[in-house]
């Protein structure tokens, strides 16, 4: 089948790489096709090993507190994975592990990988599915041991058997080498998605069971991110989780970064995919509206998302995702300030406010102060929040182009509202805006705002 690979199954404390330790190491060793070794040995994890593990495994913290760690029998593993490709069930998992122990110690693990769960898939498609368990059942193979690590690999060994006597030693070297060739896909998906990914800007999708969303993301070189999930999940929780749980892919190209900011941005909203939390949907944002009369009292208001309209722009400072959150910025610039929190509403009662007992409020509450120095003031000290007033006239297009695509797209903005993305300018001069009112958007203000200010924005007024 190969010239020089091993058989190998873990157990472990848990699921995760970064949290949870190996317990048990089996192998088998071939080399042209023969048996050369086998090796197995109890592993010291030097952290608890949950009762629900015990029970299912068999191994019990007393069994391995005696045994070598992990780094005393490294020595030996390296020695029969020099050279061989590393071959488990679900060969991510056991390799994520292997990488994460080797690195405590301070070794960089670079080891050929083959998924059994993907030959088995590949050799026998008529059926669904592809665990060990179901191996067993379908094919009526013997396990003594099953979940002990050594169990587990010679049902690894079984299935290689009867591969060779129901498709032949040239079929089952012919998958092994095509499987080779596509190791980098996490096992639940077809290893010839990676033929079909572009290498251009656009949207990725990922779902688990019943399309549940799982995560969504973006790039200039959609296969390039895309295929970095699939090297790192040993070193990352999520990464790890993604690919145990992914079960389809989809991406959407788009003509340039910024159009794949803009989607990624809605599509993280409407989908709120459970491994994407920064870009998720507020429920509700609110801003600081200043009065123009220094006579106002509260000379400040906190107003919600529906409020964040043009004709109050000038006049709106920051938005917050809770008002504990507007308040706290609030009581900062009035430090810094010496702004009076009664005048601004933050505080309430009758006579002078605290702070002006306590010389931190210049006493603009009880007449020490004149209301236009301190409404003058109140300006300045919000002036790094406000929010940017609509440049232009009216509605903008912002063009790209995609020379490798050839793609166009054109994004219809107006009062940092994005309305639409059109295909072609015919569309666009025939465009109609919906008469459902978009609400303000933060995630959209902050990608418009730093696109125009790049310079390098491609702007049509129409």
């Amino acid at each position: 089948m190969l010239s020089n690979y091993i058989l190998l199954d873990l157990e472990t404390t848990g699921a995760i790489p970064l949290r949870d330790r190996i317990t048990e190491i089996a192998l088998i060793h071939f080399k042209n096709g023969i048996e050369v070794d086998r090796w197995q040995t109890l592993v010291n994890p030097k952290i608890n090993i949950p009762d629900f593990i015990q029970s299912l495994t068999g191994i019990t913290n007393q069994m391995v507190q005696d045994s070598p760690t992990f780094e005393e029998t490294s020595g030996k593993l390296l020695g029969y994975l020099d050279g061989a490709v590393l071959c488990a069930h679900n060969v991510r998992f056991d390799h994520g592990f292997l990488k994460a122990e080797f690195k405590r110690i301070g070794i960089d693990l670079k080891q050929k990988v083959l998924c059994t769960v993907k030959l088995s898939r590949k050799l026998y498609p008529q059926y669904k599915s592809h665990g060990l368990t179901a191996i067993m059942e379908r094919h009526k193979f013997n396990c003594t041991n099953r979940h002990r690590a050594m169990g587990d690999v010679e049902v690894m060994l079984q299935l290689i058997d009867l591969a060779k006597k129901e498709h032949g030693l040239e079929n089952l070297e012919i998958a092994v080498a095509e499987l080779c060739k596509k190791q980098t896909l996490p096992s639940g998906i077809d290893g010839h998605l990676i033929d079909d990914m572009p290498e251009t800007s656009g949207v990725y999708l990922f779902y688990g069971e019943n399309n549940l969303p799982l995560y969504i993301g973006k790039s200039i070189n959609l296969r390039s991110r895309i295929m970095s999930h699939f090297s790192s999940d040993h070193s990352s929780t999520k990464e790890m989780r993604i690919s145990q749980q992914i079960k389809h892919i989809e991406w959407v190209e788009t003509a340039g970064e910024f159009g794949a900011l803009l989607l990624e941005s809605r599509l993280i909203k409407e989908l709120q995919p459970i491994h994407n939390r920064k870009l998720r949907r507020e429920r509700q944002l609110c801003s600081w509206l200043l009065s123009n009369n220094p006579e106002t009292l509260p000379l400040i208001s906190l107003v919600s998302e529906d409020q964040i309209i043009p004709k109050n722009m000038n006049n709106l400072f920051g938005t917050f995702r809770s008002k504990k959150q507007a308040t706290d910025i609030i009581l900062k610039i009035a430090d810094e300030y010496s702004l009076c929190l009664k005048v601004l509403g933050i505080e309430v009662g009758k006579g002078s406010c605290f702070r002006s007992q306590i010389k931190r409020c210049k006493g603009v509450c009880v007449g020490q102060e004149d209301k236009e120095l301190h409404f003058l003031r109140t300006k300045q000290a919000f002036h790094s929040l406000k929010l940017k007033s609509w440049p232009f006239k009216g509605r903008i297009a912002i063009k790209e182009f995609n020379l490798k695509n050839e793609k166009i797209e054109l994004h219809i903005f107006d009062q940092w509202r994005h309305l639409d993305t059109l295909k072609n300018e015919i569309d666009m001069y025939d465009f109609k805006e919906s008469k459902q009112i978009l609400a303000f958007d933060l995630d959209t203000y902050q990608l418009l705002s730093r696109h125009l200010s790049n310079g390098h924005a491609n702007v049509i007024n129409f």
